[in-house]
């Protein structure tokens, strides 16, 4: 039985350039001015390799929405195994980890949203996936106590738009590699209070006395 080239680890590794060609070529001219001509040019492939992985402009942007949500959650489930602490350390790393994907994936924002209206059902897919993990660690946490008791799902998209807004703001806006430690902290905050844990008097003193704020953890989860 013949073997598809897509299915070889050469064919493995020629889809991953197509899909990291395609991330950078919708990252700078969007879905409807990019196409499959500038796609594997990027890559460095013919034209015909492209047919092989992909029927359209279409599918590989709609696998590539999937690709992002597989990387990000991936990046996500790394910091988690690295570091320990209760529901708030855990939120804390997570939103570094987000922030960190976010500057090394600037396609991650225009991608997304230009999927609400090109993918939409890829859109859902993505923030679903996100979602279903996130619910299930925050209603372990209030099982045990760690965060105060409410509907996990809507607490889930409550903060995941915390996280994409500031990310927004001062990742994509400004074009920064990351948060700064000030609006970091600031965020960190906001998100205590809506797990309804206080910070601790250590920080809470810290703040009021304008030292600088606490180093943030690397890595980090949201599941």
């Amino acid at each position: 039985m013949a073997i598809s080239r897509a299915t070889t680890e050469r064919g493995r590794r020629t889809r991953r350039r197509l899909l990291d060609a395609a991330e950078e070529v919708f990252a700078e001219n969007g879905f409807h001015e990019a196409s499959i001509a500038r796609i594997v040019e990027r890559a460095g492939v013919a034209q015909g390799t492209f047919y092989i992985h992909f029927r359209s402009k279409q599918e590989i942007f709609e696998q590539l929405v999937a690709d992002l949500n597989e990387r990000l959650r991936e990046a996500l489930s790394k910091g988690a195994a690295a570091g320990g602490g209760g529901r708030l350390d855990a939120e804390r790393r997570g939103f570094a980890a987000f922030f960190e994907f976010a500057a090394a994936h600037p396609a991650l924002y225009r991608v997304i949203r230009e999927a609400e209206f090109v993918a939409p059902e890829a859109m859902h897919r993505h923030y679903e996936r996100i979602v279903e993990g996130y619910a299930r660690a925050l209603n372990a946490a209030m099982t045990a106590g760690e965060v105060e008791p409410c509907d996990p799902t809507v607490l889930a998209w409550a903060l995941i738009a915390v996280g994409q807004l500031v990310g927004m703001r001062w990742i994509v806006w400004d074009r920064r590699d990351v948060v700064p430690d000030e609006v970091f902290e600031e965020c960190m905050l906001v998100v205590a209070r809506m797990l309804g844990s206080a910070p601790s008097g250590n920080d809470t003193a810290s703040r009021t006395a304008g030292s600088p704020p606490a180093p943030r953890h690397s890595g980090g989860v949201w599941d």
